[in-house]
């Protein structure tokens, strides 16, 4: 398992950040509605946008790459 990596709320002001270089992002509410791969990542190498429901359980699994998102409080 690699480390959490806090993905960036705006991507305006953020870097960007691979797609699928992580396996688990800590998101907050700024983030939601939530998709993977999140707008701040770069998509040429991703897989095509899903929604995640991470408001429902505190945390979700994306389907495509098995990233695992938690939303922090």
């Amino acid at each position: 398992m690699t480390a959490a990596a806090v993905a960036p709320s705006n991507p305006a002001t953020a870097k960007a950040i691979p797609a699928n270089a992580q396996n688990r992002y800590e998101v907050t509410a700024a983030d939601l509605p939530l998709s993977c791969p999140m707008p701040g990542m770069s998509l040429w190498n991703s897989h095509p946008k899903v929604y995640l429901p991470v408001e429902a359980e505190g945390s979700a699994k994306c389907p495509y790459c098995g990233a695992v998102y938690t939303l922090k409080s």
